[in-house]
């Protein structure tokens, strides 16, 4: 009966080890969460959030962690890999809400509705970001985003184990990568603007030449604020497929996954 009972007792300590560990990993990268870390989120759902994906994750990657030694070297090395492991894949998630952010900035900026009933949300943005965001985060729940997040974090016990920390020259080269093909599938997605704004520029100051005594600017300030807007209603459901198909591609590889279109 004893040794029954030393075993049970072994058992449970190293599921609580495990299972605290998957949850320092969980809840480093769920401040940074798309749709459950966003700063509208009360804490509280976070931290719910965060235990219910523990519960999910920890009996699919148990066989990952080794015997967890209970030396306090052994404990504090693997504490500070699941955190860093955790912020890591939270960034590289983010990553994808400030995507559209900067593409609603742009695409804003030149249409002139750079501040047109922006700063609705808790950090002020142009509309256009609030509306690419708001829609972009509906339609990644839509399509399944709670599981794709679970199926990224038993996938990255393979890609960053158990106590060991990720090379630095590796995950700063990593964070370029996705820092630049952010920036670079932004502009891409606001290019129909930037190249509708270039022409009716363009359009503008050959209807000045022609015709000096008009103002131009009074007539083709509204052409351009209504032009913006139907534009954003034609080009937001293709923008938004791609950014779809851009965040599936990280959270199936996050190694490599998720590029510029």
């Amino acid at each position: 009966m004893p040794e029954t009972l030393s075993q049970i007792l072994s058992f449970l300590q190293g599921i609580g080890v495990t299972g605290f560990l998957v949850f320092l990993r969980v809840g480093a990268a769920a401040a940074l969460l798309p749709v459950f870390g966003e700063r509208s989120v009360p804490v509280r759902v976070r931290m719910a959030g965060a235990l219910a994906f523990t519960v999910i994750i920890a009996p699919a990657v148990t066989p990952q962690f080794a015997a967890p030694s209970l030396a306090a070297g052994g404990l504090a090395r693997a504490f500070a890999t699941e955190v860093i492991a955790g912020l890591v894949i939270g960034a590289g998630l983010r990553l994808f809400v400030q995507l559209l952010q900067i593409a609603g900035t742009m695409a804003a900026q030149a249409t002139s509705l750079a501040q047109f009933f922006g700063g609705a949300g808790v950090d002020p943005q142009p509309a256009f970001s609030q509306l690419l965001v708001m829609g972009g985060l509906a339609l990644a729940v839509l399509a399944g985003l709670h599981v794709r997040i679970v199926e990224t974090f038993i996938l990255s016990y393979e890609m960053l184990p158990p106590g060991a920390f990720p090379a630095a020259g590796d995950l700063a080269q990593w964070g370029v990568a996705r820092v630049a093909a952010i920036f670079a599938a932004a502009f891409s997605l606001a290019a129909p603007f930037a190249i509708a704004a270039l022409i009716y520029n363009v359009a503008l100051g050959v209807i000045n030449r022609a015709m000096p005594q008009l103002m131009v600017a009074f007539v083709g300030a509204p052409a351009l604020t209504a032009g913006g807007l139907v534009l954003m209603l034609l080009v937001t459901p293709a923008a938004l497929t791609i950014w779809l198909t851009m965040l599936n591609g990280f959270l199936a590889d996050p190694a490599g996954g998720g590029g510029a279109p």
